[in-house]
């Protein structure tokens, strides 16, 4: 069964992770709970026998650096082909995941979903948070279709829309109850909405989504991360983030000028530098903080939210798995300590700026810091350790 573009990310989950080529047939198969082994080469989108030995470091940092420049090559399926193969990067189901427990938000579609998958093939245990039971259902099947029953003890879920406060609230209040460490929290969870609305606890919807709610996760999960130290919190953003500088008023009330897209592209930028001003004080709880950004995939939102882009880039669209493939190395790998104000793509930490226009004012990002401590009713002088900029 080969990857279909067309498809939803619920149906073609399945097939990237079925997938069986000739080559990858002859592969031993486990038991008859388990997965067929030959899933793991669509993650890649190539047999094992096609992967080539990477090449020295200079000659990858050099092609590397040239895809980057183009954004284009970069972003699409073309980028992570070439790196992967360039660099010889270990597939998700190689890393070692075994004993690692991963909090995933929005993981019922998409990049959260293909995440969940990855994490799991990796032999960790997955935690899915999502807006519904029902939808957390029908992912831990989809889930278990795909990568065999033996994954199903490995697979919990709990309900929070982080459009309401109250219910983010309850479920890390449950996650700390239960007493089960959290190596690593994604936050994954993220819309574009055509217009401007304020949720159940007054604030912005698209702000509240991407920013405020995630960060009161963080905060009220910080406790269960520091004891399960090493751990990790990794917030997936967007290419997008590149157009924008932060803006604390235009982000908490863009007023009659919103614009979706903007709107989105703002409370990633955001996120950016939230993350930047995090790792400065989780470190010393043994907790890293990164940021990353999955390219172009082709995810739900993308289709519902960009058709016109999703039409003209096409096939060169990202599916899930190559999205989320950071998402998951981040969770699981074992990586060089975070450096300060970086994005990851590809397995690289990269500049978060192109630009000098798109750096923040001095004083804003303590700004955003103060605000959204405020929204999430955390008191803004102990909360997260108070923030000032350098």
């Amino acid at each position: 069964m080969r990857y279909d573009p067309r498809a939803s990310s619920q149906e073609q989950l399945p097939a990237l992770l079925a997938h069986r080529s000739r080559a990858a047939g002859r592969l031993s198969r486990p038991g008859p709970a388990g997965p067929s082994p030959t899933w793991r080469a669509a993650w890649r989108g190539h047999t094992e026998e096609s992967r080539i030995r990477p090449v020295p470091a200079p000659i990858a940092s050099v092609v590397d650096g040239a895809l980057e420049a183009t954004t284009v090559l970069s972003y699409t399926r073309v980028g992570h082909a070439v790196r992967s193969r360039l660099e010889g990067w270990e597939a998700p189901h190689e890393l070692a995941g075994s004993g690692r427990r991963v909090v995933i938000t929005g993981a019922s579609s998409g990049l959260g979903e293909a995440a969940a998958a990855a994490v799991l093939a990796a032999g960790a245990h997955t935690h899915l948070l999502v807006r519904s039971s029902e939808r957390a259902n029908e992912t831990r099947a989809r889930l278990t279709r795909a990568l065999g029953s033996d994954v199903l003890d490995r697979i919990t879920h709990d309900v929070a829309d982080l459009t309401n406060l109250a219910t983010v609230r309850r479920a890390a209040q449950r996650l700390v109850d239960d007493g089960a460490p959290v190596h690593a929290l994604v936050h994954n969870a993220g819309a574009t909405f055509d217009r401007a609305a304020r949720t159940v606890d007054g604030l912005e919807r698209t702000y509240q989504l991407h920013v405020a709610g995630p960060f009161l996760l963080t905060a009220l999960l910080l406790p269960r991360l520091a004891t399960s130290a090493p751990a990790r919190v990794i917030t997936v953003s967007s290419g997008g983030m590149y157009t924008q500088r932060l803006e604390v008023d235009r982000l908490v009330d863009p007023g009659a000028g919103y614009r979706p897209t903007v709107a989105y592209a703002q409370a990633k930028r955001a996120q950016v530098e939230l993350t930047t001003a995090f790792a400065r004080r989780a470190d010393r709880h043994g907790v890293d903080a990164y940021v990353m950004h999955p390219g172009w995939a082709d995810t739900p939102g993308v289709r519902t939210s960009l058709p016109t882009f999703r039409r003209v880039v096409g096939p060169l669209l990202r599916n899930p798995a190559q999205g989320a493939d950071t998402i998951a190395w981040l969770a699981l790998a074992r990586l060089p300590a975070a450096p300060a104000g970086r994005i990851w793509h590809d397995r690289r930490a990269r500049a978060s700026h192109r630009l000098p226009t798109t750096r923040a004012a001095r004083g804003e990002v303590a700004r955003l810091w103060r605000r959204v401590c405020r929204d999430v009713g955390l008191d803004p002088a102990a909360c997260l350790e108070h923030h000032n900029d350098p």
